[in-house]
């Protein structure tokens, strides 16, 4: 990895990285301020259990809410920031490789000592860094809220530490394949339109698959169907495995996305 050329691109895209901390931070701490307010109105859940099952899986809120970790699972990690970090990953993946190759400053870069190597490497460095600040801060946030913000509710620190980890691991997976199709695309549009489509596709087999039983095979071609916020922070899942694999698919989308593009021939 070149670190000068990562530092230039980390300040090339630290307001697009700062915009989405800013973001997630600041909304996960709206949620967790008026989750009182939520807890202590009568009749909540007894709402809830009256929508569909398949309608409760959706929202993430199938047994109701039990707890503030459930409630942050579920209204937060369920849907607002899961839709921040595809929006983050789709677009970045595609600036950092495909949007230099198509204007031609991918030229620029190598004409320096760097290696198509090195240069791959560090931008995907990029990518997950921004990543990881993303979520490292929206986890930090939420345990400082749940701490200083409101009195009488405990929001289960290692469970939700474990849901951002995982989270996390999910989001660089997702990033690893739109990175692929970045870096053998010549066209910033068209890698573009690819990554969102497939993302996209992911996420409607999702949630399709969770509307009811004669639907839910389809869960089986979604990468999100080991993203269940609710089920991850309540210890439903296996996590240690669910990460394992994850890490394994980065490492391989990453590494094959280098070396396609090592070998690739680029139009310079």
């Amino acid at each position: 990895m070149s670190l000068p050329l990562f530092l230039a691109m980390m300040k090339s895209h630290g307001k697009l990285i700062a915009g989405f901390i800013y973001g997630a931070a600041a909304y996960i701490v709206l949620i967790i301020w008026i989750y009182p307010s939520i807890a202590d109105m009568k009749g909540f859940n007894d709402m809830i259990a009256a929508l569909p099952e398949g309608m409760r899986k959706l929202i993430g809120m199938e047994n109701g809410i039990n707890s503030l970790s459930d409630y942050v699972a579920g209204e937060f990690y369920g849907m607002l920031f899961l839709i921040i970090l595809m929006v983050y990953v789709i677009l970045t993946s595609t600036r950092v490789m495909a949007r230099l190759i198509d204007q031609g400053s991918m030229a620029y870069m190598l004409a320096t000592p760097n290696s198509r190597v090195k240069v791959a490497i560090t931008q995907a460095a990029v990518l997950l860094t921004g990543l990881a600040l993303i979520v490292g801060f929206t986890t930090l946030s939420g345990i400082a809220a749940s701490e200083w913000l409101i009195q009488g509710y405990q929001l289960d620190i290692p469970s939700f530490i474990r849901m951002n980890v995982l989270t996390f691991l999910i989001f660089s997976t997702i990033a690893g394949y739109c990175f692929f199709i970045s870096s053998v695309s010549n066209d910033e549009k068209k890698a573009l339109g690819i990554s969102a489509g497939i993302t996209l596709l992911f996420y409607m087999l999702n949630m399709a698959g969770k509307l009811s039983e004669k639907t839910e095979w389809m869960l089986n071609f979604s990468i999100f169907k080991w993203y269940d916020p609710v089920k991850l922070i309540n210890n439903e899942m296996d996590a240690i495995w669910i990460g394992c694999s994850l890490s394994i698919s980065t490492f391989l989308l990453f590494m094959v996305s280098v070396i396609v593009f090592k070998n690739r021939n680029l139009p310079l």
